[in-house]
């Protein structure tokens, strides 16, 4: 007989990276974990997961189990929500998975908000420098870019350009670009995230498009760092506007070729394709498309 721990068990062990972590998720031991996994898979008669002191991963027959045990755990925690009044309280857990930066700040505090709005949820917040598709079984995820998933809907939340910025200092020092072609005599910095290739450039201005290849004098993972060194004079970023928005406003940073456009990074809220979709979700999405003015 499989009960509800059995399956809390298998979807936690799909989300962590180490039979330690899951059990600190379920705040047991991982002896005890173990002892629990191994009943659960003489029951069923097949391993659910191949583990070792470091990593663990599921088999197939593991992931199959986690995959029909989240969706039964979210219709049984959906379930109460069915029989609620307009005027009564959400229920249940939450689970948005989000990249850090954004994460930090712009939805922790949003997320904060509808934490006030509705205290009987549960809400986890992960955030992940490539939070898709490595989504661990999210019940959404914010993504910055364009994604192909069918079996995911991207909600807009809102466009987000690109700006190319740099401090007053640097142009002071270097001078300011007036065409494209200028910034191969500049110090460039770079991000390295979501296996893009970004080095390279894409311009466009009225009718007129340019591509360049750069070579960065600076290269990070990080958004944050490339935008701080950028502000301590270091060299021209390009950045997503919700990032330099305010150090521009406060004159830390300033765009450079701004009447020239660069690709796009919209922020999505994406969410499964599920025909059935709990109350607090649809409160979820209702709640960041009207905080985003999507």
């Amino acid at each position: 007989m499989i009960d509800i721990e059995d399956m809390r068990l298998a979807v936690t062990l799909a989300r962590s990276e180490s039979l330690s972590a899951a059990a600190r998720a379920l705040n047991v031991s991982p002896p005890a974990l173990s002892m629990r996994l191994r009943k659960l898979e003489a029951r069923l008669g097949v391993a659910l997961a191949n583990r070792d002191a470091r990593r663990l991963s599921l088999t197939a027959e593991g992931e199959r189990f986690a995959h029909e045990s989240s969706l039964l755990l979210d219709r049984i925690e959906a379930l109460p929500e069915s029989f609620l009044q307009h005027d009564q309280q959400l229920l249940g857990t939450l689970r948005l998975a989000a990249p850090f930066g954004y994460g930090r700040q712009r939805i922790a505090p949003l997320l904060a908000r509808f934490a006030k709005l509705h205290p009987g949820l549960i809400l986890h917040l992960d955030l992940r420098e490539t939070p898709w598709p490595d989504r661990h079984d999210s019940d959404a995820v914010i993504h910055i870019g364009s994604v192909n998933d069918s079996s995911w809907i991207a909600k807009t939340l809102t466009r987000n350009e690109r700006w190319l910025c740099a401090s007053p200092a640097y142009l002071k020092q270097y001078g300011t670009p007036a065409q494209p072609a200028q910034l191969a005599e500049h110090r460039c910095i770079c991000i390295r995230e979501n296996d893009e290739d970004v080095t390279l450039w894409h311009l466009r201005k009225g009718g007129g498009q340019h591509t360049l290849r750069i070579e960065p004098s600076l290269l990070s993972n990080d958004g944050g760092v490339a935008r701080r060194w950028a502000e301590q004079g270091l060299g021209i970023v390009l950045r997503s506007q919700w990032d330099v928005g305010d150090a521009i406003a406060q004159g830390r940073l300033v765009r450079v070729l701004a009447d020239w456009q660069f690709d796009s990074a919209p922020v999505s809220l994406l969410v499964p394709s599920r025909k059935l979709r709990s109350a607090r979700m649809q409160a979820l999405i209702t709640f960041l498309e009207e905080a985003t003015g999507a």
